[in-house]
């Protein structure tokens, strides 16, 4: 994979850099622009960093007080998980820029001749195939997250407790947006057997986490009412 990707800033120029280098207002412009990348991938992939983050902040609110000194060790557990979690969901928001950037290319490449149109197709395959496999990564992580964000529904600081259902709404929406950029890319795969095992993933995660999500959301709202 490349370090970086091009994409457009403005209407001036073009830079070279990672997408998580970017500010929140230039990752905004180029992901509203017609630039390949960012797209819905990394879209979802940073609102599972967000979502990660909101959880993460309720254990720091939540460390060093009295009130909740018998979940101590329970929060700094949970709040090491989320650091690397953060760390891995940036990471796929340049991976699903990276696996784009050769899928788009091959959308372009000739088909005349019998040659031409084999090699397309070989080309095609394994770029979808990557363009699939990041969003599912992107999943299994929003399911890691969202386990911790139940746990941190139940333990966390009271004042904190709508960061945790404004964590479990936005690693809901990451998991359903990541879930969509898988099954646009398999279906256009080849291999149907591959294609299938890859959406039956996805749609697992999807009837796992989905009511977990909405479980967390829900007790939030009930804890909140007057």
């Amino acid at each position: 994979m490349t370090e970086g990707v091009f994409f457009l800033l403005g209407r001036e120029r073009m830079e070279y850099m990672t997408m998580t280098d970017q500010s929140c207002k230039e990752f905004i412009e180029a992901l509203s622009s017609k630039a390949p990348v960012p797209g819905g991938g990394g879209a979802a992939a940073l609102m599972g960093a967000i979502g990660t983050a909101l959880g993460d902040m309720v254990g720091s609110l939540t460390l060093g007080k009295k009130k909740y000194a018998d979940v101590q060790e329970d929060v700094i557990r949970l709040k090491e998980s989320a650091a690397q979690l953060e760390q891995e969901f940036l990471e796929l928001v340049q991976a699903d820029a990276d696996v784009f950037e050769p899928l788009s290319r091959a959308y372009g490449l000739p088909k005349e001749t019998e040659e031409q149109r084999r090699y397309k197709a070989e080309v095609m395959e394994k770029a979808l195939t990557e363009a699939a496999g990041v969003p599912l990564r992107i999943m299994e992580c929003c399911g890691r997250a969202i386990r911790l964000a139940a746990e941190m529904e139940k333990i966390g600081s009271v004042i904190a407790i709508s960061d945790a259902g404004c964590a479990a709404a936005g690693l809901r929406a990451a998991l359903t947006g990541a879930s969509l950029n898988v099954l646009i890319n398999t279906k256009s795969m080849q291999n149907r057997e591959r294609a299938a095992q890859m959406e039956q993933a996805a749609r697992e995660m999807l009837e796992q986490y989905v009511p977990l999500c909405d479980e967390i959301f829900q007790n939030v709202m009930t804890r909140l009412q007057p």
